[in-house]
C-alpha cells in the first residue's frame, strides 16, 4: 500500500510516521518542509497529498497542521476522502472500522512520540468494518457525497 504523508512543518513525527509505514511493509511519500526548511501552508502540502490519492496514485494518507484540525478540514473537501482527526488510538480504530476512514489527520501539538506509536498501530491494523448496517452507513455517506459535489 502507498501511504502519503503531509506536514505544514517539519516534525520529528514525520520521521517516526515514516519509519513505521514501511516497517508496516508501505511505501511512504512525504509531502512537505525538510527539517532545515521554513513551513509551508497547510492547505497547499495537504491537497497536494491528497491528490495523489484521488488519482490513485496511493491508497492512504497521514495528514498533519499544528492542531489537525485545518489539514483534516482540507482533507475532507475532496469526493472520496474520509479523514479523521484522530487523538488516541481507539479513535483511529473507530475511524477504520465504522468510517473506512482513508485518512488520518494528526495534531502536532498534541501528538507525542508514544501516543503516535499507539495511533499508527490501530490506523495500520484495524480492518474496516464489512457488516450490513455498518455499509448501508457508508453509502448514505457516499450518495450525500454525491448530491453535495453539484452544489
Amino acid at each position: 500500500m502507498k501511504v502519503v504523508i503531509s506536514s505544514d512543518e517539519y516534525s520529528p513525527l514525520i520521521d517516526l510516521i515514516v519509519k513505521e509505514a514501511q516497517r508496516k511493509g508501505h511505501e511512504a511519500l512525504y509531502f512537505g518542509p525538510a527539517k532545515d526548511e521554513k513551513s509551508v501552508d497547510w492547505p497547499e502540502v495537504t491537497l497536494q497529498a491528497i491528490q495523489h490519492i484521488k488519482m490513485g496514485k496511493a491508497d492512504e494518507g497521514i495528514v498533519l497542521c499544528w492542531t489537525g484540525t485545518g489539514c483534516t478540514l482540507i482533507a475532507n473537501k475532496v469526493s472520496g476522502i474520509r479523514a479523521a482527526l484522530c487523538v488516541d488510538a481507539e479513535t483511529a480504530k473507530g475511524a477504520r472500522t465504522w468510517n473506512h476512514a482513508n485518512v488520518l489527520g494528526l495534531s502536532l501539538r498534541l501528538t507525542s512520540p508514544a501516543l503516535l506509536q499507539e495511533i499508527l498501530i490501530a490506523w495500520f491494523e484495524t480492518p474496516f468494518s464489512t457488516d450490513e448496517w455498518n455499509l448501508l452507513q457508508l453509502e448514505r455517506v457516499k450518495q450525500l457525497e454525491t448530491e453535495r459535489s453539484t452544489v
